[in-house]
């Protein structure tokens, strides 16, 4: 058996891929099962089994092995290389960061989403601010320290944890080209959409369970399988777990069942890419998602391009029926083919159409730039979350469970992540082109319930490349060109104003 310096590295990333697949389970079971009580023991528990981890790859051998792996890459075939470039990229993250800094962010993070959880309904900011200040201080910290090792800005070095590459000469001039965009657009849209019948929402009220039971069905004709994964009920949709065993959540309402329909569509696409990647590369940095712009790409071409969808439609309405126990002509396709078109700004983003969903990114993208920068306190964050919401989209959230407190990414540190959204929605129309390019039976087969040929496609070019290239290489070799703007406006120009 080799015990090469490559070989020693792969073991060594082998147990932190142990490690923190551990951590990503107990935190499933912390947002969907864990009583409040257990709170504190599990904050413990995942501190500990990131610290483990942060040492296992900050470790000074870990240098060594990657000097003399390096020196000796030339023996080393494609995937080898490719896993011992994203093996130097961990260990620039994790060198940046004191091993203590490391178990204080994951306390923190554990304590404030915990806080936040009983925060949110109430829509009390005030309860969680507190502990999101410790917590923002230290992920500051780590900002500053990532920064200075990785030659990036301090909110650079953030979305570099999320998506690597992801700059702000990238993101800038992405969210600029569509906010001079979207406005005219949206103008457009709704004027046209005024003079045309609405859909209608059916009435309810509609039970979780028969929710439930519908989803299920929706996620097994997507691809899901249930002997590799399940669904469950959380405070904000997730999608966690391990390739072999992928965990998603959902939340109810009882009088608009679409809304838990479309994010379950949404997080089932994360769980379908996570359960496509390359098998042979489980538990290596290269077998790992690319990154989260195209994870998001994933949730989001199946959820807004494929699921949303005049096809899709007609193969919902017969089950929507069957399981809500519906009739009339509010559950035909046409009502719920206008209905999930119906574009209406909102407050929530994870319940927002296609079109007004940069929007929320946008929003939220400039107010941790500023929290980050520390040009924006917690203190103003309530007014400035509203502020730029009314410029936005010309109203203000009635309260803070509507507004600041919605999302639960800065309540357990994830700052940095929201830019990889809209990211995502880019390249999630690139791809869906292409697909249907490649293979032009995908629609008709949706419409029948059988997303296999997608899926086949997406395993190929997407999910069985795990990180093998960037997302930049990847979206190329699977589209035949860069990352373009102008095919997601052409989609929503050619569904909003030309359908």
């Amino acid at each position: 058996m080799s015990d090469s310096a490559y070989d020693r590295l792969e073991a060594r990333f082998r147990r932190r891929e142990v490690l923190a697949e551990a951590g990503g389970l107990l935190h499933w079971d912390m947002s969907a099962m864990m009583p409040a009580g257990g709170a504190a023991a599990r904050a413990e528990q995942l501190a500990t089994l990131d610290l483990l981890g942060h040492e296992l790859v900050a470790a000074p051998e870990t240098g060594d092995l990657l000097e003399q792996a390096e020196a000796e890459a030339a023996g080393l075939d494609g995937w080898q290389r490719a896993n011992l470039r994203e093996m130097r990229r961990d260990w620039r993250h994790a060198t940046a960061l004191e091993g203590s800094l490391v178990e204080a962010l994951s306390r923190a993070g554990r304590r404030c989403e915990m806080a936040w959880r009983a925060a949110r309904p109430a829509g009390d900011y005030e309860a969680v601010r507190p502990l999101l200040a410790e917590l923002l201080s230290l992920v500051r910290r780590k900002a500053e320290a990532k920064a200075e090792s990785l030659g990036l800005s301090p909110y650079e070095a953030l979305v570099d944890e999320y998506e690597a590459g992801l700059t702000l000469d990238r993101i800038d001039p992405l969210f600029d080209d569509l906010a001079g965009f979207l406005p005219d657009f949206l103008g457009g849209v709704l004027e046209r959409q005024a003079g045309r019948p609405q859909g209608e929402l059916p009435p309810g009220p509609f039970p979780a369970a028969r929710q439930k039971r519908l989803a299920e069905r929706l996620m097994a004709a997507v691809g899901f399988e249930f002997d590799h994964g399940r669904l469950d009920t959380s405070a904000h949709p997730f999608c966690g777990g391990v390739p072999e065993d992928v965990r998603i959540t959902t939340r109810y309402d009882e009088s608009d069942f679409a809304s838990a329909m479309m994010g379950v569509l949404h997080e089932t696409g994360h769980a379908l890419y996570e359960r496509g990647l390359p098998a042979a590369w489980r538990l290596q940095p290269v077998g790992r998602a690319r990154g989260m712009a195209l994870h998001e790409s994933q949730s989001l071409l199946m959820e807004m391009q494929a699921c949303r969808s005049r096809e899709f439609a007609g193969f919902l309405a017969p089950l929507a029926r069957e399981e809500l126990g519906g009739s009339g002509p509010l559950w035909e396709p046409d009502n719920l083919l206008r209905l999930y078109h119906r574009v209406e700004p909102g407050f929530i983003r994870v319940e927002a159409d296609e079109v007004t969903y940069p929007a929320h990114v946008i929003l939220r993208y400039r107010l941790e730039r500023a929290l980050i920068a520390d040009d924006l306190s917690l203190e103003e964050l309530p007014g400035a979350w509203n502020e730029g919401f009314r410029q936005l989209f010309g109203s203000v959230p009635p309260d803070d469970r509507l507004g600041c407190l919605q999302d639960i990414h800065w309540y357990d540190g994830g700052f940095g992540y929201f830019p990889t959204y809209t990211v995502g929605a880019v390249i999630a129309a690139q791809l869906f082109e292409a697909a249907r390019r490649d293979r032009p039976e995908i629609p008709a087969a949706i419409g029948q319930g059988d997303f296999a040929p997608l899926l086949g496609w997406l395993r190929e070019k997407v999910h069985g490349q795990g990180s093998r290239w960037s997302t930049t290489e990847l979206v190329e070799q699977a589209t035949g060109r860069p990352l373009d703007p102008a095919v997601f406006k052409a989609h929503l120009k050619a569904r909003y104003l030309d359908d």
